[in-house]
This record gives structure tokens, C-alpha cells and sequence, in this order.
């Protein structure tokens, strides 16, 4: 049983994706926060788990394995996050492998629109540079579009730029996403409900539609603690999660340097007592640690 004295933490990025800490940096980040129980949910990979895991030492906040995937179908698009699972669990790295292969297809198409439509060239060994990256994203290029002048800031290069450009490439299916997780011993929970992908807001109406057919596929929880919500988002989350007995999940999204977002800011520490879902959700994940190590 977790007491108020824990600070939650279970969405993070590092430079395995669009974050800017390497694993080991942020791990000693997270220790200076004094956050107790946390995760890395890098995009598309399980990469930085199977660092960090090693890292860990006697006395280290408890770390939960986790990541998040980009899914789409008729409906919308979503984020599914992951935790708790086996890093080495062939369905996560068959999982990781096509969402990598259309992560790598989408920034080929991004960088071909901003010649063809703005005129933004870059040298080819940056292009190789990028290219060569774990999960390269909109944050990586927007910094190429300010070391060369395109924009003054990488603000400036997502608002006008980046996510206006709509690119029509291949998507994995959420079925599929929770598949893969389950298969691996993880736990699915769907990211920030309220913003779907990016800053979409979803109706509440249209989110209750959106978590019971998600939960035909077998998710098992929604993050409704999160850096970006309302409190009246937050509410409405956890009476969702409530309804329909689902696990619930705080995170703030750090990325570091690319994104004002502060570790352990999830909206959670406001809280008198920590929800249902959040206490069955703690006491049932996987985790990695010292003693899992030594074993």
C-alpha cells in the first residue's frame, strides 16, 4: 500500500525518443526529484528499460519498464502506454520494430514536404544524422529547421510548420498495440484520454466511446493524472476509471529540454489519497530492480 509520501512519476521521455536526458542522465534526475516510483515511456522502443534496469541500485526509486506507442483506426488516433512487461519479450521488440519502420517513414515524408512546399534544405550528412537516430521525431527536425535558420525557435518550427504538415503514411492499429503489450506481461493504459494525439481535445462523450471500445482490445487503464489536465479532465478521468474498474496512471511527459514539463508534475501530489485504480495499478505492475537483478 503506497503512502502520501511517494511521488509518481510513470511518463517520461529520454534520448532513446524525443527526450533530451540519456537514460542514465534522467535516472539521476529522477533521484534529485525525490520521485519514488517512476517509468521511461520512450516512443516506439523498450530500448531504454533494458538500460536502465542494470543501472539501478540498493535504495533507487522503484522503476516500472514502460513505453508508448502511436496508434490509428477509423475512430482516431491514440497513444497506448506499456508497463510493467518483460523488456525482452519478443511481441514488445516485434512491436517496436513496425512502429520504428513508420516513425522512420513519417520523417522522411516530413523532411521531403518542408523542401517541396517552404524550401527548407539540410546538408545530407544531417539528414544521415537524423536518419541514424533510435526514433527520431517533429522535435528533432524542428531543431534543424533552428540550427539553420529556417525559424527562430523550435516552438515556432512545431506551430507553423510541423504540425500543419499532414502526412499520409502507414499506421499500426490499436488492437494490434494492446495485443503486443498483453503478449509481453504488460499492463496497457491509454495516454492523456483528454488529448488523444497532440493536443486534440476529445469530448467527454466521444472518450467514454473511445475507452469502451479500447477495452474490447483488452486495455486496462487510462493515465488520468497528467501534466496537461484540468482539473475538471482529472474528475472526469477518474470517474471514467471508476466506471469501468479500470487501473489509473499519473505522468507528467517530461522531455527535458524539449518541453517546459517538469519531472514528478502530474497533478497528483494536490490529491488527498491516492485513487483505486492507482493503488491496485502500483501493487499488481511488474517492476525492475536491485533485488530482480540479483536473482
Amino acid at each position: 500500500m503506497p503512502n502520501r509520501s511517494e511521488i509518481i512519476d510513470l511518463h517520461m521521455h529520454t534520448t532513446a525518443s524525443d527526450g533530451t536526458d540519456t537514460p542514465q542522465a534522467l535516472l539521476e534526475n529522477v533521484r534529485k526529484a525525490g520521485i519514488t516510483t517512476f517509468s521511461v515511456t520512450d516512443h516506439d522502443t523498450v530500448n531504454a528499460a533494458q538500460i536502465l534496469c542494470p543501472l539501478l541500485m540498493r535504495g533507487d526509486p522503484r522503476f516500472i519498464p514502460g513505453a508508448e506507442f502511436s496508434c490509428k483506426d477509423a475512430h482516431g488516433k491514440y497513444h497506448i502506454l506499456g508497463y510493467g512487461f518483460d523488456p525482452t519479450a519478443a511481441s514488445l521488440h516485434v512491436l517496436a520494430s513496425r512502429a520504428h519502420g513508420l516513425r522512420m517513414e513519417k520523417v522522411k515524408m516530413r523532411l521531403a514536404l518542408l523542401e517541396t512546399e517552404y524550401g527548407f534544405v539540410f546538408p545530407p550528412e544531417e539528414i544521415d544524422r537524423l536518419l541514424s537516430m533510435d526514433n527520431p521525431g517533429k522535435p528533432h527536425i524542428g531543431n534543424l529547421m533552428v540550427q539553420y535558420g529556417y525559424v527562430r525557435s523550435k516552438d515556432e518550427a512545431m506551430r507553423d510548420y510541423l504540425s500543419r504538415i499532414r502526412v499520409q503514411s502507414g499506421s499500426i492499429p490499436p488492437e494490434d498495440v494492446i495485443g503486443g503489450i498483453l503478449a509481453g506481461g504488460g499492463i496497457p493504459v491509454l495516454a492523456h484520454p483528454c488529448f488523444g494525439s497532440g493536443s486534440d481535445n476529445i469530448p467527454a462523450d466521444e472518450m467514454e466511446k473511445r475507452v469502451r471500445r479500447l477495452m474490447d482490445f483488452g486495455l486496462q487503464g487510462i493515465e488520468a493524472f497528467y501534466s496537461g489536465f484540468s482539473e475538471t479532465q482529472r474528475t472526469d478521468m477518474l470517474a471514467l476509471a471508476e466506471k469501468y474498474d479500470l487501473y489509473v496512471t499519473a505522468g507528467s511527459d517530461y522531455h527535458g529540454m524539449n518541453k517546459t514539463v517538469v519531472l514528478g508534475d502530474t497533478g497528483l501530489n494536490g490529491t488527498d489519497a491516492f485513487p483505486d485504480g492507482l493503488t491496485r495499478f502500483l501493487g499488481d505492475v511488474g517492476i525492475c530492480s536491485v533485488d530482480i537483478i540479483s536473482l
